[in-house]
């Protein structure tokens, strides 16, 4: 289970980049100022992290791939945005389904207040959770 204390230090580190940097850069620079945020903070932070897709017991030559995975158990998709599309979160489901994580975040920095950006998405049926 992910406290909230947790939860709470990991979003102020996207709070800390916004307030930084504010609204309108391009994704892959968010993307690294909050690793280096997260990491600052004393998180594990693995970058662009390879999600195998498994079809009927082989896996495809194509995998997916994630932004951010944090401490191996949250995943963070970061977009740049003006037309937030739900789509996002379905993909994150997707990507929480198949890494077997219990939560995470779509981030959309190009907002005016980054509380309209984050996104929660929840894996209700992940092993962690049972």
């Amino acid at each position: 289970m992910i406290s909230r204390d947790y939860t709470f230090k990991l979003l102020h580190c996207a709070y800390e980049v916004f307030n930084e940097l504010g609204p309108g850069l391009l994704e892959n620079i968010y993307e690294e100022a909050l690793t280096k945020e997260l990491v600052m903070n004393g998180f594990q932070v693995d970058r662009q992290v390879q999600v195998p897709v498994i079809y009927k017991g082989e896996q495809l030559c194509n995998d997916l791939r994630l932004d951010l995975l944090v401490d191996g158990k949250i995943i963070l998709e970061l977009k740049s945005v003006l037309d937030y599309k739900k789509l996002f979160e379905k993909q994150l489901y997707t990507y929480l389904r198949l890494m077997d994580c219990e939560l995470g975040y779509v981030i959309n920095f190009n907002v005016e207040h980054l509380k309209d950006g984050i996104h929660p998405v929840v894996n209700r049926f992940s092993f962690e959770s049972k």
